[in-house]
C-alpha cells in the first residue's frame, strides 16, 4: 500500500476541521469539552469505530476510546492519544475566527492539537476506504486535560499505552517538518501567600500584605532560571478590596528541563521557598509533573520507520527533543516506542494567531496512513 495513491484532499479536509474548530473545548470547561467529545465519537462512529465513553473526574471532561474493526481486535496494537482540550475560552472564536489565509488557516485550537487529531482519524478513513486492513489494530484515545498536565487522565493513558506496541502522537510538528522523540521534564507547583489584613487607608503599616510577598517570590523564582532548568510564574490571584491590605494571594509556577535530575534540584529549590518572612507565609506545593523521555532503541526504530515512509513521499523527517510536554512524557518514559509531533505544522500556537499549514494536513495524512499500515 503506497500512501502517496491515498486520495486525501486538504479541502474536504478543512470543512470537516472546521466543525471541530468552532466547537470551542477550554480545559476548565467540561461541557465545552465533552460537546467536543460528542463531536469526535459520532465521526469515529460513523466510520465503525466501537466508542467507550469514561466519565470525567476532577471537574473535567470524558475521556473517548474508539476501537476500530479488526480481525486481530483484543491484541497489542497501536495507540493514537490525543487531547481535545484547548487553552481558549469559549467566546475565543469570534477574536479568532476561522479563516483561511493562502496556505494558512486560523482558529482555536486548530493547531493545538485538533488539527493533528482530525488528520489521524481521515488517515484511518482513507485506508478503510483502500479496503485496506492494517497488520495492527487502532485505538484512538481522546482525552480532555493535557493543558493543564493531564492530572485526571495519566492513569487512563498510561494503561492504554501498556496495553498497546506503539503510542503515535499528534501534536504539532516541528517547524522544520520534523517529529519529536523525547521531551523534557515539567513540574508545575502551587503557590499561596498569607499576611495579614488591615484598613489599607487607615491602618496601612498594621497590615502585611500577601499580594506584596508574593511579587518578591515571583522576581525569586524568575531568577532561578538556568541554562538546565527554567522557572516561570504564569496565574496569579490576590485581594478582594483595594481598601483592604490582601491577606491572601495564590499562584501558579511551571519549571522545566532537559534532564530529570535539574528538574529535581530545581523542585528541591521550589520548595525550599516555604517559609515565613515579616508575618508573612509563603508557602509551595507540588503540582503535577511530566516525567522526562529519553528516546530508547524502541522509540528511535519507529521514528527510522517514519523517516523511511516520509522519504518515499519526497520529504524529509528530521527529529528532535522538546520542551512543551505532552501526553507522549508519560507513555514515552514506561519504554513504549513512542513517535510525537506527528500533527500538521504552523504556529502561533495557545495565542490569537494560532494557524496551520494547509498543506500539511495531507503530507501528514499520508504520513499517519503509512505508519498504520505498515507497523507491525
Amino acid at each position: 500500500m503506497n500512501p502517496a495513491n491515498l486520495p486525501f484532499d486538504s479541502e474536504a479536509m478543512l470543512q470537516g476541521l472546521r466543525g471541530w474548530v468552532e466547537c470551542e473545548s477550554p480545559t476548565w470547561d467540561a461541557g465545552a469539552v465533552n460537546r467536543m467529545l460528542d463531536f469526535a465519537a459520532r465521526d469515529m462512529a460513523i466510520m465503525g469505530a466501537t466508542i467507550e465513553r469514561i466519565a470525567g473526574r476532577q471537574g473535567f471532561g470524558d475521556v473517548i476510546r474508539a476501537r476500530f474493526p479488526h480481525p486481530k481486535q483484543g491484541e497489542p496494537g497501536i495507540l493514537i492519544a490525543g487531547h481535545m482540550d484547548t487553552v481558549h475560552p469559549v467566546g475565543t472564536i469570534e477574536k479568532l475566527k476561522w479563516r483561511r489565509e493562502g496556505n494558512k488557516c486560523y482558529g482555536p485550537g486548530i493547531y493545538d492539537m485538533k488539527g493533528g487529531n482530525y488528520l489521524s482519524l481521515e488517515a484511518i478513513r482513507q485506508l478503510a476506504r483502500a479496503a485496506f486492513t492494517t497488520p495492527l489494530p487502532i485505538t484512538v484515545l481522546f482525552t480532555p486535560d493535557e493543558e493543564v498536565g493531564t492530572p485526571s487522565t495519566r492513569d487512563i493513558i498510561e494503561a492504554e499505552a501498556a496495553r498497546n506496541k506503539y503510542v503515535l502522537v499528534p501534536e504539532p510538528g516541528r517547524a522544520d517538518n520534523g517529529v519529536t522523540t523525547g521531551r523534557y521534564a515539567i513540574a508545575r507547583f502551587n503557590l499561596e501567600a498569607t499576611g495579614r489584613p488591615s484598613h489599607a487607608g487607615a491602618t496601612l503599616s498594621a497590615g502585611r500584605s500577601a499580594i506584596r510577598e508574593m511579587a518578591r517570590q515571583i522576581l525569586a523564582i524568575d531568577a532561578m532560571t538556568t541554562d538546565d532548568c527554567t522557572f516561570s510564574v504564569g496565574v496569579v490571584h490576590g485581594g478582594q478590596w483595594v481598601n483592604c491590605v490582601a491577606t491572601t494571594a495564590t499562584g501558579e509556577a511551571l519549571s522545566m528541563a532537559k534532564r530529570q535530575a535539574d528538574l529535581d534540584r530545581g523542585v528541591e529549590r521550589m520548595l525550599a521557598l516555604s517559609g515565613t518572612t515579616n508575618d508573612v507565609t509563603f508557602k509551595v506545593t507540588r503540582g503535577v509533573t511530566r516525567p522526562v523521555w529519553e528516546p530508547d532503541a524502541g522509540t528511535m526504530a519507529l521514528y527510522e520507520k517514519a523517516r523511511g515512509i516520509a522519504k518515499s513521499l519526497g520529504a524529509e523527517l528530521p527529529h528532535a527533543s522538546a520542551g512543551g510536554g505532552s501526553d507522549g512524557n508519560f507513555t514515552g518514559a514506561m519504554g513504549i516506542p513512542t513517535l510525537d509531533g506527528l500533527g500538521v505544522r504552523g504556529g502561533n500556537g495557545h495565542t490569537l494567531e494560532e494557524y496551520i499549514e494547509v498543506e500539511s494536513l495531507v503530507e501528514r495524512g499520508r504520513l499517519m496512513a503509512g505508519l498504520l499500515a505498515t507497523l507491525e
